[in-house]
């Protein structure tokens, strides 16, 4: 039986949305890659060399960046169907189109053993095609109540402590999982990453349930924000590049449905007679206020300064290489910047090519951290529809980052002595963590980034990455090697969603 190249056109799919249209590759696509190898020989040549000198890890990285990313994800085996009998305690729910993996009932009845605090538990999953055939798997983040309000992309098969099950609420789907996160707190509902069951989408479609393309994106969740609107301090800091700031200031004031914003631009000892005049341009005209910071170059620094000074009640760490082109930006990340328990918020950033530059930061991969989704499509859905949907990261990057004046100050804003240019917003995120703030990524918030297009290597400023390397290194290394909102099942040494890793040796509830 031929695999349909779409899912039903139903919400519990979207999820499954990344992996469409379904098949192989077709020859042609790798056709279409000779023009562009062939306009850039250079890096065709280093691609070239990397993968003739076994060097495979390197080449692979390469061709993503040339060529854009894609989801790899196949899997080597199918499980056998479970055989045990289901426990009366805890409550596995496993419905129709569905199948427990061989294995999972002793997890998952060792897992509620383990953790008396537990309520609900959700592990990963394999969909399969007409005759079985194993399509791709679902490595599902962490519990993120965000995320899930508007995907569901747990799915239908979860375990309940039968005491959880008694006390009524809601009977299954996201509103269960949500109910109990409310009623018993964080822990009560938890994520084993391993594959727990089997599922075959196109076995049992609900009524209406036809296949065709799925919706472009989820319903978006919008939050109200306070009137009168508070000011929004945008901080900018530059060192000349004229050009790349009057691009980045145009858009911001032409490209920004805020009324109540200020702009500070963080003026790094600029030297160019069009810059000096440029300052005086937009000081006078009352478009910003800039604010000399003068010394070497510390990003980390400068940022700080300015938000010592700055009037608002939101702070927006906004890089000169950033461009807005959507006018409902910051009103998307100022939403969800104002709630009580949330720190950092990070937006969706399209790289000159219009592909994905930053969609969050994973910590971990490549041996240290890296932006996930990055090379894929700027209209990509993204794994698990993260994409298209406000999720929780562990870390966003300060090249467009809002959070509250007042939180930024109670951890100290930027550590600027141990990471002058490199890994600051990383270990601010981290740091908001720690003190009970989460970070989150919004999709909805699309800007352009021309990464580092200001940036020029030199030996002082490798010695100082490599200083910095060391550093975050120490300080949150144990954290690298555990990011709950990326799956231990990717590869860690390719680009982020692209590609399986060995199954993790040891899983534990998180």
């Amino acid at each position: 039986m031929r695999i349909p190249r779409f899912f039903p056109l139903q919400p519990a799919f979207d999820a499954l949305r990344f992996a469409e249209p379904l098949g192989r590759p077709s020859p042609g696509r790798w056709l279409a890659a000779l023009p562009v190898l062939a306009r850039q020989p250079r890096a065709a040549l280093a691609l070239a060399r990397a993968w003739l000198g076994g060097k495979r890890v390197r080449a692979r990285n390469l061709a993503t960046a040339l060529l854009g990313a894609a989801h790899r994800l196949h899997p080597r085996s199918v499980p056998a169907p479970e055989r045990a009998a289901l426990p009366e305690d805890p409550v596995i729910l496993c419905p129709p189109g569905h199948a427990l993996a061989a294995g999972a009932v002793a997890l998952i009845v060792e897992a509620f053993r383990r953790e008396p605090g537990l309520q609900a538990l959700y592990g990963d999953a394999l969909v399969l095609g007409p005759g079985d055939a194993p399509l791709f798997p679902l490595l599902r983040p962490a519990f993120d109540p965000d995320f899930l309000r508007a995907v569901d992309y747990v799915g239908p098969v979860v375990a309940l402590r039968r005491s959880a099950r008694d006390e009524g609420g809601p009977a299954e789907g996201p509103a269960l999982l949500l109910d109990l996160h409310e009623r018993h707190g964080p822990g009560a509902v938890r994520h084993l990453p391993r594959l727990l069951s089997l599922w075959r989408p196109f076995a049992a479609q609900a009524p209406g349930g036809a296949v065709g393309r799925g919706p472009a994106v989820v319903p978006a969740l919008r939050r109200p924000l306070p009137d009168p609107l508070p000011v929004v301090s945008l901080i900018v800091p530059t060192r000349d590049r004229v050009d790349l700031l009057r691009t980045c200031l145009d858009s911001l004031g032409a490209c920004t449905d805020w009324p109540a914003l200020e702009i500070i631009v963080c003026d790094n000892d600029s030297r160019e007679t069009e810059t000096l005049a440029y300052f005086r341009e937009i000081a006078a005209a009352g478009r910003a206020r800039v604010l000399a910071c003068p010394g070497p170059f510390n990003f980390a620094a400068m940022n700080n300064r300015a938000a010592d000074v700055a009037r608002g009640r939101l702070l927006g760490f906004v890089n000169n290489d950033v461009e807005a082109f959507r006018p409902d930006w910051l009103r998307r990340m100022a939403e969800e910047a104002l709630r009580p328990e949330v720190g950092a918020v990070g937006a969706k950033l399209l790289d000159g090519a219009g592909r994905i530059q930053h969609g969050g930061i994973v910590l971990g991969t490549g041996g240290l951290v890296t932006h996930a989704h990055r090379h894929f499509p700027g209209d990509a859905p993204g794994y698990l529809h993260r994409l298209a949907a406000t999720h929780r990261v562990s870390a966003v990057t300060a090249a467009c980052l809002v959070v509250e004046a007042r939180k930024f100050a109670e951890v100290g804003g930027f550590d600027a002595e141990a990471f002058a240019v490199d890994f600051n917003d990383v270990d601010l995120c981290l740091r908001l963590d720690r003190a009970g703030y989460r970070t989150l990524m919004v999709p909805g918030a699309v800007l352009h980034h021309r990464e580092a297009a200001s940036r020029r290597w030199t030996d002082a400023a490798r010695a100082r990455h490599a200083a910095e390397v060391a550093a975050f290194r120490a300080r949150w290394g144990t954290a690298l090697g555990a990011d709950p909102w990326y799956h231990p099942g990717f590869d860690p040494q390719a680009p982020t969603y692209t590609r399986l890793g060995p199954a993790p040796a040891q899983a534990s509830l998180r």
